[in-house]
């Protein structure tokens, strides 16, 4: 029940990314970051939906740690968009709580998948 809710969570996620990525090549023609950002924010529900079928629990944890991985490095793309002026704090707040609350309930999913094998 907790993975559909996050991966519903990251799936809302990367439709935010995608449509705000497609708003800054257009009106600010800026494809570097942005294409950095779109890779790895809709990689993290990827991963998410990706470990539903995980062959065994070291599978299911090695999917969820991947999709940590994209997490951090979306909430790294975000900021540097915000401090070079791509994104406004109005817009990079959300995006910012949202990937926070995605990364928190990865990281407490893996410790109970880790904390399950012991």
């Amino acid at each position: 029940m907790a993975e559909s809710i996050m991966l519903e969570k990251a799936k809302d996620f990367a439709v935010k990314i995608v449509n705000l990525c497609k708003t800054i090549k257009s009106s600010q023609k800026e494809s570097v970051l942005t294409n950095q950002l779109l890779r790895s924010g809709t990689s993290i529900g990827a991963n998410i939906h990706e470990s539903k079928y995980a062959q065994s629990t070291a599978d299911f944890i090695s999917k969820m740690q991947i999709a940590l991985k994209e997490c951090y490095e979306s909430e790294y793309w975000l900021e540097l968009l915000n401090r070079t002026g791509y994104i406004s704090d109005e817009k990079y707040k959300p995006l910012q709580n949202s990937c926070g609350s995605i990364r928190r309930m990865l990281i407490s999913s893996i410790t109970t998948a880790k904390e399950s094998i012991k």
